[in-house]
């Protein structure tokens, strides 16, 4: 009867583990699927932001406590930094339009996905003048799936 009982204990725990397991795999999967959509749906009006001159739009990608790492530049920090990394892309840089090109997207932890992929940048006679890669880590807020850290360099071709 021990044994039994030990059995029974044992295939109990087990299918407790199993069914905890799944479970925990269906919200990783419901929340990447969630994150994905809402990065395609932000990298699709990034660059309105740029096309249209609109500061507001380009921050509200953004989480309040974001951090943006361009290359040969400290980091721009929070909404004020976006701001500032939005009118030096614009006005000094002649940014207009771009295209994101996401390679793949991967949890990193509880509400925080990873995003990896390509750039390009548009003048605005829509010539390229600048390509490369980009790592984004994006975090769920109150306000949904926001940028957190933005990371990105040049491939530095001339084009």
């Amino acid at each position: 009867m021990k044994n039994l009982n030990k059995f029974l204990v044992a295939a109990l725990l087990f299918f407790c583990l199993l069914f905890k397991s799944s479970y925990a795999q269906n919200i990783t999967t419901n929340e990447i699927t969630e994150a994905k959509k809402a990065i395609e749906a932000s990298n699709a009006i990034y660059f309105d932001a740029f096309k249209k001159n609109d500061p507001s739009l380009f921050i509200s990608r953004y989480a309040e406590d974001c951090l943006i790492m361009a290359p040969d530049s400290p980091a721009q920090k929070g909404r004020k930094g976006a701001s500032d990394f939005f009118r030096f892309a614009y006005d000094k840089t002649g940014l207009r339009d771009g295209s994101f090109l996401t390679i793949d997207v991967y949890e990193i932890g509880a509400g925080c996905v990873a995003e990896e992929g390509f750039w390009k940048s548009f003048d605005k006679n829509h010539k390229l003048f600048d390509s490369g890669k980009y790592l984004v880590l994006w975090k769920k807020t109150k306000n949904g799936w926001k940028m957190f850290r933005d990371s990105f360099n040049s491939d530095g071709k001339q084009y």
